[in-house]
């Protein structure tokens, strides 16, 4: 039997237990991907399959430091559907340049679609090459040219500062989504998360109090675009993590446009008093909800599809919250596909065993091993 994700109506006045459920294959997942050449490897094949051979909505990569966790999410980030990238950021090994492949189902972006997309870095070659190239050059286009196909990682070296909420040119900044900067954060400069966070709090309060009272203005030969869809995810993501911690997310200060919290005290607190576990999981999901509405501005994020990878996801965490991280990401957020590193056994733990995938070192001087099932949850 084929699993399912939920999605709700798309309507921002129904709550958010009100959902219909849709087939797995509607919404972009990784299938599988294939590493060969890139230290500390050598050779990897990884499944994101479940027993049942549909793609998993989590997967936990447990592993110690030095095992190769963010070489992996890299590899990702090099062969995704709209930007293949020679994988410059990872160790070749001795007999040549990286060789990556990924499989990817593509959901709404392509519904018509039998058999998943295979994309490969520059250089890596298939028996059916010649045909796979071009169908990899289609995809490319399409989505430079029509948006679509999520694939966001963030990154082990992210960080938040504390500077004032800035919010300017929406339409450059906010609703401007470029396939081939979803991994911006790869770079350690850019791995500030406060300054995008805050912008994607603040616009989803701000659009989404605009929509005037009464029905929702549509241009005609437009989608129609619900702000209040965004304001309603942004609003029940963000307070749904920051509760782990016990507090309360009100929405924005209304002289400052600061995001506002509550502590359990009942006293108001800004976003950069929050302790910096809290801000860390609210960077997450307001920035995820902000990839997802610029890509699919006509979709409910809390349903909107994609693949989010996220390293060291236990970073600040205490083991309280590690336990309740995937489940708590796995419903926020019903249409992304989340992918995360951790050295974390209790991180690790709370995940299903068919969740779980283990890299490991034997011995010394070893190439990294990778193990799942029951044989991922032995120490």
């Amino acid at each position: 039997m084929a699993r399912t994700v939920s999605q709700t109506n798309g309507s921002p006045d129904k709550p958010a237990g009100a959902r219909r459920l849709l087939p797995w294959w509607a919404a972009m997942r990784l299938v599988h991907a294939t590493l060969r050449g890139v230290v500390p490897f050598g050779e990897l094949d990884v499944d994101f399959r479940d027993p049942h051979g549909d793609p998993r909505s989590v997967t936990v990569v447990h592993g110690g430091a030095g095992v190769g966790k963010t070489m992996l999410l890299n590899a990702l980030a090099c062969t995704r559907p709209g930007n293949t990238t020679v994988a410059t950021s990872l160790c070749a090994a001795e007999d040549g340049p990286p060789r990556l492949a990924c499989a990817w189902h593509l959901g709404e972006d392509e519904p018509t679609r039998p058999h998943p997309l295979v994309v490969c870095t520059p250089g890596t070659a298939l028996d059916d090459d010649a045909l796979r190239r071009r169908e990899q050059a289609l995809f490319d286009r399409r989505a430079r040219e029509q948006g679509g196909f999520v694939f966001l990682l963030l990154p082990a070296n992210r960080w938040l500062s504390r500077q004032a909420v800035s919010l300017h040119a929406p339409a450059r900044s906010m609703l401007r989504y470029d396939v081939r900067s979803t991994t911006a954060f790869d770079q350690g400069t850019s791995a500030d998360l406060t300054r995008e966070t805050k912008q994607a709090l603040a616009y989803a309060a701000i659009s989404s109090a605009l929509v005037p009272v009464g029905r929702l203005e549509v241009s005609e030969g437009h989608p129609r675009v619900d702000p209040r869809q965004l304001g309603s995810a942004m609003h029940e993501a963000v307070d749904t993590v920051v509760r782990l911690f016990g507090f309360v997310y009100e929405s924005l200060d209304p002289l400052s446009l600061e995001p506002r919290f509550s502590s359990p005290g009942g006293r108001r607190l800004p976003f950069d008093a929050l302790p910096t576990r809290a801000r860390h999981l609210v960077a997450i999901v307001a920035i995820t909800i902000k990839t997802l509405w610029a890509a699919y501005p006509t979709v409910d994020p809390r349903t909107a599809e994609g693949v989010v990878a996220i390293d060291d996801a236990d970073l600040h965490q205490d083991p309280t919250v590690q336990l309740e991280l995937v489940r708590t990401l796995r419903t926020v957020l019903l249409g992304v596909q989340w992918i995360v590193t951790t050295s974390s056994a209790h991180l690790a733990a709370a995940a299903a065993p068919g969740e779980v995938i283990a890299l490991r070192r034997m011995s010394e001087g070893d190439r990294v091993s990778l193990f799942v099932d029951h044989q991922a949850r032995t120490h």
